[in-house]
């Protein structure tokens, strides 16, 4: 077991993890995430993640079917 070193406080005070979950996002991230990063003047168009989705859902319902490819 490895004996702790000096503590090396280069992260500020509002980085405080003493309450931190060990592995809270664990079983959601097995199960597979998608993560997509919005250009800076498309993010400022919407407040939330909520919004982001409300808008994609209705644009994949407004536009034309396309053809289903056979796999």
């Amino acid at each position: 077991m490895k004996k702790a070193g000096p503590r090396n406080d280069e992260l500020g005070p509002e980085y405080d993890f003493r309450d931190g979950v060990r592995g809270k996002y664990a079983r959601a991230y097995a199960r597979g995430s998608n993560v997509v990063i919005l250009d800076p003047d498309v993010a400022s168009e919407f407040r939330s993640a909520k919004a982001v989705n409300d808008a994609l859902r209705t644009l994949i319902k407004e536009r034309k079917p396309r053809a289903r490819r056979a796999v």
